[in-house]
């Protein structure tokens, strides 16, 4: 099968691959759309069971950032790469030099960051071969890791839902459940619990768990469960495809808020069983926008206060596009993917005049 009849195709605009024999080193990046600007986008690094799977992660993703960097109307197209390999023994600072060539020889058409499997200095070693890298900690500049202003976004989203559903965005009292406290989720369960939250919480890492519920006062569950444990919003902030055939009919929240991307297995069809079951869906790359706003901002220049002022109006974007799904009876991601095309297609519009 081409790459043009893969289920996940989406006229994209460029897919590249690469390879470098010395280092072992196996990648690609998808370029979705350039529309609104450089295609941007993390690098993650997973041991993929095949290359056809890591191409359609890439697929997958490039196409979530086009639609997230313009539901956020941010300057930037949609873009992702993907590294080929487990990230806790196959990555060397050769690699990620050889990934940084990769993302050079495109001349910044697409921009990289931080995603899974990558740190702060994987960015700084690409840095050092490329300079279209953004979303690390750089002298002089605003931004940084990425995560906080992610956690921050998804809490500020979560918030809106509630509101939406209760009336108010009061969140004492109120159980939420979170799959995965690493990074972002552990921040987004800070915030919560700032907030008068109670914290049910789940991650496949023991520590994370540990620290959860050391510093918060989480109760812990076994991973299988999270999705199905009885609370007022579920918080998906790991790994995507958790609302499926099997998890949906499970579900006990009427809520579901996280971070996580591509939270719907398949969005054609678990988009609209969550809606069937009266649960209200925040599309993901809608809520973990924030993230994207802070690599933007550091690309861009933008002041640390204009960065979170931009990643808290998530809150009322998601607030638009509930009120939209509402009105029409329609699942949420069919609304702001809408949305977010016909931002992309009104800037074609606009530069082909």
């Amino acid at each position: 099968m081409s790459v043009f009849e893969m289920p996940d195709y989406d006229g994209h605009e460029d897919v590249a691959f690469f390879a470098d024999k010395a280092t072992g080193y196996r990648g690609l990046v998808a370029i979705h759309d350039s529309t609104l600007g450089p295609a941007c986008g993390g690098t993650r690094m997973w041991a993929y069971a095949d290359s056809t799977a890591a191409l359609t992660d890439a697929l997958r993703l490039s196409r979530g950032m086009s639609y997230k960097n313009a539901m956020a109307e941010l300057p930037l197209g949609g873009g992702k790469s993907v590294i080929i390999g487990d990230a806790r023994t196959a990555k060397t600072p050769a690699v990620m030099r050889a990934h940084g060539r990769a993302v050079d020889s495109l001349g910044g058409r697409y921009v990289t960051a931080m995603d899974v499997g990558m740190t702060e200095a994987d960015m700084e070693t690409m840095a050092s071969v490329t300079r279209h890298v953004a979303g690390y900690a750089q002298p002089g500049k605003s931004g940084g890791d990425p995560s906080p202003m992610t956690a921050w976004g998804v809490f500020c989203g979560i918030r809106a839902a509630v509101a939406f559903v209760n009336g108010s965005d009061d969140l004492k009292g109120l159980r939420v459940a979170i799959q995965g406290v690493g990074n972002v989720g552990y921040d987004v369960a800070r915030y919560l619990k700032e907030a008068g939250a109670e914290l049910v919480v789940a991650d496949v890492n023991d520590k994370n768990v540990a620290r959860a519920v050391e510093t918060l006062g989480a109760l812990a569950v076994v991973p299988e469960l999270i999705h199905a444990e009885s609370a007022d919003v579920f918080a998906p902030c790991a790994l995507g495809a958790i609302l499926n055939d099997t998890t949906i009919p499970q579900l006990k929240a009427k809520i579901v808020a996280g971070g996580a991307n591509n939270q719907l297995a398949r969005p054609e069809r678990h988009g609209a069983a969550v809606t069937a079951r009266g649960i209200l869906y925040a599309p993901d790359y809608v809520i973990n926008g924030g993230g994207i706003i802070r690599v933007c901002g550091q690309i861009y220049d933008w002041s640390d206060d204009d960065i979170r002022a931009r990643t808290t109006r998530i809150g009322a974007t998601l607030t638009e596009v509930f009120a939209a799904a509402k009105r029409d009876n329609r699942p949420t991601h069919e609304v702001a993917d809408e949305i977010a095309r016909a931002r992309i297609e009104t800037a074609k519009i606009s530069k082909a005049a």
